[in-house]
């Protein structure tokens, strides 16, 4: 049974789902990611998908990837990448390939960010004109959130965040690496995130909790990126929560 409690709405753009479970958190959140490509199909002939790595959305993957609906009509993509090879386990194209691109999600595209270029800054060029094949805006796009505050790869004190946030950049990712994690990164710029029709955050634990309360209290979005999210009124956003 999924129960939730609506804790925060602001102007019927934003909700925090709370669930009792785990289980409740991945059948509801399946469950509305599942309908948005569904409708999608039927209102356009296509769908697409943006997901992100990290372990919280790895059950939420393997159950979405069980659905029945027309997976051969989704474009599923990433909102950042670590830039690693894909067959290293830090690649988040290899954890949607194991873990969602699998059973019946096994029959839809997928268009990855990581080049063979030795650098991100060196693949930008080839990731944006790979992202121009998504029709746009994205219909589902589900970000994380770190405990620091950042989205996507959108983290706090990284050099590169101001570009990335800028509204008026016209750039669909950028190269950017982050002050305190491992790893340059390629990530979608918030322009490009935003031009989304729906976005997911999809959060777990105690922690995760008090971080998104801290994020949805006054202070400078830089500080906390996931703000520029929050904060934003032009898109949907639904926050599910469970406990570990």
């Amino acid at each position: 049974m999924m129960l939730f409690k609506p804790l925060f709405q602001n102007k019927d753009r934003m909700n925090f789902l709370k669930f009792s479970s785990q289980t409740a958190l991945i059948n509801a959140i399946t469950g509305r990611i599942a309908n948005l490509l569904t409708d999608a199909v039927k209102k356009r002939g296509q769908a697409s998908l943006a997901v992100s790595g990290g372990t919280t959305p790895v059950p939420m993957f393997a159950a979405l990837s069980r659905v029945d609906l027309e997976w051969g009509k989704v474009v599923v993509s990433l909102v950042d990448e670590r830039w690693v090879p894909v067959s290293e386990r830090d690649s988040n194209e290899n954890l949607v390939r194991t873990h969602l691109l699998q059973n019946k999600a096994a029959a839809a595209s997928f268009i990855g960010m990581k080049t063979a270029a030795a650098t991100p800054s060196a693949g930008e060029k080839e990731c944006a004109e790979r992202l121009k094949h998504i029709a746009m805006p994205y219909d589902v796009m589900v970000l994380g959130m770190g405990s620091d505050g950042h989205t996507a790869s959108l983290f706090p004190g990284a050099e590169k965040l101001p570009a990335a946030v800028d509204m008026a950049s016209g750039r669909i990712c950028t190269a950017i690496a982050p002050a305190a994690a491992t790893h340059e990164r390629m990530t979608l710029t918030l322009p490009a995130i935003l031009n989304s029709r729906e976005i997911i955050v999809h959060i777990s634990g105690a922690e995760k909790q008090k971080v998104y309360e801290q994020a949805i209290s006054e202070g400078p979005p830089e500080e906390m990126p996931i703000r520029y999210i929050l904060r934003q009124a032009k898109i949907p956003v639904t926050v599910f929560w469970a406990p570990r």
